[in-house]
């Protein structure tokens, strides 16, 4: 199967819904590759900073908690488990979920404008689009806003953004265009997350920065940011103290 817009295949192991699922990619040779290394941050070049490669890991209207293995070899996507139970939201993501290749929230770093620390994961993306992506797909995409949520205490960014290929895609330049183009979406996105863990007995999510959507340009520092941080831990400058898999 291919892979999205960009020219990685996927190959399926194990059996989905059970804990042995596991989505590998591969490139044009068929050697194993991992998502979070061997895909391009930005897949038309750092000069080129407003395309993104988006790794979609849950397809909207799904609730099946899938993650890129950040601790396994070639970093393949598997259902995430709580507690020995595969992990499924209470109800279905109404965006493509996913994250952003080539990033890390540093966990040592503590962030100036909401004063937490990373939450030791690629930066993840919500893309608002109308198609639905496909699980493990990757996607050329236009970053459009940031939201800062606060993750049981620790930085967790949501990307908003949109496939290049959407036809709204031209239209949305500023948060004012995008709410135009998406009605309500941005502030659906909020409360969907902020109440996701609540059905499960725990508290609401908290946000930084007033609750607000951050322009394009702030989300573009913060992708820069990230992508540091991951650059610091593939080159040893920052350790790997949390057993990360950095092949």
């Amino acid at each position: 199967a291919s892979a999205g817009s960009q020219a990685f295949a996927v190959s399926v192991a194990g059996e989905k819904g059970t804990e042995s699922f596991r989505l590998f990619y591969e490139d044009g040779a068929g050697k194993r590759v991992s998502p979070w290394h061997d895909i391009p941050l930005y897949p038309a070049g750092k000069e080129n900073p407003e395309v993104l490669s988006f790794i979609c890991e849950i397809p909207k209207e799904t609730k099946a908690k899938m993650e890129v293995a950040t601790d396994e070899l070639a970093t393949p996507i598997k259902q995430d488990t709580k507690k020995g139970k595969l992990r499924d939201y209470p109800y279905n993501i109404h965006w493509n979920y996913g994250m952003l290749p080539q990033t890390w929230e540093d966990p040592s770093h503590k962030n100036e404008a909401t004063g937490v620390l990373g939450d030791n994961d690629p930066m993840d993306v919500v893309e608002i689009g109308d198609v639905t992506c496909d699980m493990g797909g990757v996607y050329d995409v236009k970053p459009l806003g940031v939201l800062a949520m606060i993750d049981d205490g620790e930085i967790d960014w949501k990307l908003l953004a949109v496939r290049l290929d959407d036809p709204k895609a031209a239209a949305c330049g500023s948060l004012e265009e995008v709410e135009a183009a998406f009605p309500g979406q941005m502030d659906a996105i909020r409360e969907w997350f902020r109440d996701y863990k609540v059905p499960d007995g725990k508290p609401q999510n908290a946000f930084g920065l007033d609750e607000k959507w951050m322009p394009k340009d702030y989300a573009m520092d913060i992708i820069a940011e990230t992508a540091g941080f991951y650059d610091d831990l593939m080159s040893g400058k920052t350790p790997n103290t949390k057993e990360l898999s950095l092949e």
